[in-house]
Order: C-alpha cells, then sequence, then structure tokens
C-alpha cells in the first residue's frame, strides 16, 4: 500500500515520462507536490524503489524508470491538475474529404517554431477546414509547426496546431507564447514563481526563463492536424 504523497509521485513521474519521454526534474516532482525540499522527494523516491514501483537507471541523469503501478492507478487524477495535455491528432488526406457542415473554416497565420524561436505570428495566409469536434467554444486559429523542439510531446515539423485564442494559461499547458514582443514560439508553460518557464518536449533544447513581462500567452493548443499526401 503507498501512502498518498507516494501514489501522487508515482502517477506525475509516470505520466511526464509518457507525456515527453523524459523522467521530471527534482525541482519538478516537489513543485507538483507542494512539497518544502528537494529530499522529501528522495525520501519517496527510495520508498518507492524499495516497494518496486521505481527504479533508477545508472549514470543518466533525470532518468528513473516506472517499474509497475498500483491497481488503483488507472482510475486516480495525478497531482494538483497536471494530467498532460493530449492533442486530437486529425489526420488529413485530400481523398477523404469531411463534410462541409462538420467542420469550421479557421485561418492559418504562418508558421510558428517548435524550435528556436523564428517569426512573430503572422496574418492569414489561408483557410483550414478544422472538425468542430476538437474546437468547443471560443476564437481559434491555426499555425504551421517548423522544428522539432515538441516531438516528444507528439507535435512534428509540419504539422497543424490549432489554437485557442487566450491570454491566460496554467502551468503545464502547451501555448502560443510571444516572447519580448517579437518572437512566437509553441513551448509548455510553466509558472516558477515570478518568472516564466517555456519548455521544449525534446532534450536538445534548453527550458528558457523568462521575466512576466517578456512572455504574453497568445493562445492555448486544444488540437493537431497530420496532413499526409
Amino acid at each position: 500500500m503507498l501512502t498518498r504523497k507516494q501514489h501522487e509521485l508515482l502517477m506525475f513521474i509516470h505520466e511526464r515520462i509518457k507525456e515527453t519521454g523524459v523522467s521530471p526534474s527534482f525541482d519538478e516532482m516537489k513543485e507538483a507536490l507542494d512539497l518544502a525540499s528537494k529530499s522529501g522527494i528522495h525520501r519517496l523516491i527510495t520508498a518507492l524503489e524499495e516497494r518496486g514501483f521505481l527504479r533508477r537507471l545508472p549514470h543518466r541523469a533525470r532518468a528513473l524508470e516506472v517499474v509497475k503501478l498500483p491497481q488503483q492507478a488507472t482510475t486516480a487524477a495525478p497531482p494538483k491538475g497536471r494530467a498532460p495535455f493530449k492533442p486530437q491528432l486529425v489526420e488529413a488526406s485530400a481523398a477523404m474529404p469531411v463534410a462541409a457542415n462538420d467542420t469550421r473554416d479557421l485561418p492559418i497565420l504562418g508558421r510558428i517554431a517548435a524550435g528556436t524561436p523564428i517569426e512573430a505570428i503572422q496574418q492569414e495566409r489561408d483557410r483550414l477546414p478544422v472538425p468542430e469536434a476538437i474546437l468547443g467554444a471560443g476564437e481559434h486559429f491555426v499555425l504551421e509547426i517548423a522544428g522539432d523542439s515538441m516531438i516528444n510531446a507528439g507535435i512534428l515539423d509540419g504539422d497543424f496546431v490549432v489554437i485557442r485564442k487566450t491570454d491566460n494559461a496554467n502551468s503545464g499547458d502547451i501555448v502560443v507564447a510571444l516572447v519580448n514582443g517579437e518572437e512566437a514560439t509553441l513551448k509548455r508553460l510553466r509558472k516558477k514563481g515570478a518568472s516564466i518557464a517555456l519548455e521544449a518536449a525534446n532534450p536538445a533544447y534548453e527550458t528558457r526563463i523568462f521575466g512576466p513581462d517578456q512572455v504574453s500567452v497568445q493562445g492555448r493548443l486544444v488540437g493537431l492536424i497530420r496532413r499526409y499526401h
């Protein structure tokens, strides 16, 4: 039987590895469980190792492997609302048209970097029919992905991401962020005290830290369209 904190930590590690392919840092685990110090995380990990739920992989930083999950894991909620975002993927083909009344034409506003930030969001260059099922309420737009920094979140170069316009986001959301008013990028947003971190889903890219006045959220990812020709 696991304690509540042990269970929360195990599920947080499991969901993060499933989402990004990389186990979370000790700082992220500490923040997720609202613990005052990393020593509490060390104790929880040791207890999970002793019970056969976790294994540390030697000679690798941030390397934890979930060996098994408790039976209640399938119904338990991850801690602090940190369920990983799973974009709804629509595989589009010119040979498989969708009924017009089941779609909404959204503007494609240009390309956005999932890598080193490039240009800011541009004016409408085209329109794309998007299934109503993935939209919901609110105003939406589409951007084409350039780069590979979000590949472990299932977002590939050349994909089209569907964005719901908003200037608010929770820590852990994948957002369109405008940096210093001129660079647009798609990243996972993390709130760290007064700072904002833009986190890649590819270990080849570093997390970038900004002051709150340097980053403005333009929208939140709600869906993904991948075209096959």
